[in-house]
């Protein structure tokens, strides 16, 4: 069954879009396609590169993809930019992710309104979705989120960032991080700009997200 989500990605605009984001976009993408490392970017690359706004969700009854599209236009058309400020490679759980450095209020406040947002669209979870996330592993105020929202790292549990990896062994820890170091030199601390958010769709259950529509934040309110 299709599933949607709403990201923020960097350099959404193409070439009418800030030279940070569209260089950060590239760089991310560019990290994906490298074989040498093709083993351990397996979900970065199916579900694209992008912040999490809304993550993942069927359809809820009686919704339908032209409303989700329209309600994606109506929510960008109030918003202001925000910054990725300074963005740098961090280990996270295990897995390697670009962060901002410093005040993230501005991309938590973009990620909240989405959560509660889009939260009409979505369709309740199954037994397996929840079972998949398996509750017992999360702290009582995850499964709380989770519970209300259908993903635990939300709101005060929200960190923005920006996967790069999946769990990297020990063994290859030194290797990776040195390539990340080195593939994102140019771009790390260098402020980043979200002038839209993206709709991503996945078609079918295991099928790589893919940008379905590109919502632009008002020019008058952008800087």
């Amino acid at each position: 069954m299709t599933r949607y989500a709403v990201y923020a990605l960097p350099g959404a605009l193409g070439a009418a879009d800030a030279p940070a984001g569209t260089a950060l976009r590239a760089a991310g993408e560019g990290w994906y396609s490298r074989a040498e490392f093709a083993d351990l970017t397996t979900d970065p690359r199916r579900y694209g590169f992008h912040g999490t706004l809304k993550a993942p969700f069927r359809l809820a009854p009686g919704r339908t993809e032209d409303e989700l599209r329209a309600a994606a236009d109506a929510f960008a058309a109030g918003r202001s930019e925000a910054v990725i400020r300074a963005p740098r490679v961090a280990a996270l759980g295990g897995f390697r992710a670009l962060i901002a450095t410093g005040d993230e209020g501005d991309l938590a406040a973009l990620a909240a309104d989405a959560v509660r947002g889009f939260e009409p669209f979505r369709a309740p979870l199954s037994d397996a979705d929840i079972a998949r996330r398996d509750p017992a592993r999360l702290t009582s105020r995850q499964r709380e989120l989770f519970a209300q929202y259908g993903y635990p790292y939300v709101l005060d549990e929200f960190r923005f960032h920006l996967t790069l990896t999946d769990p990297v062994p020990d063994d290859r820890a030194g290797e990776v991080d040195r390539a990340l170091s080195a593939h994102f030199a140019d771009l790390v601390g260098v402020d980043v700009p979200l002038r839209a958010v993206a709709l991503f769709v996945e078609a079918a259950p295991g099928a790589p997200f893919e940008i379905l529509s590109v919502h632009p934040f008002s020019e008058e309110t952008s800087a």
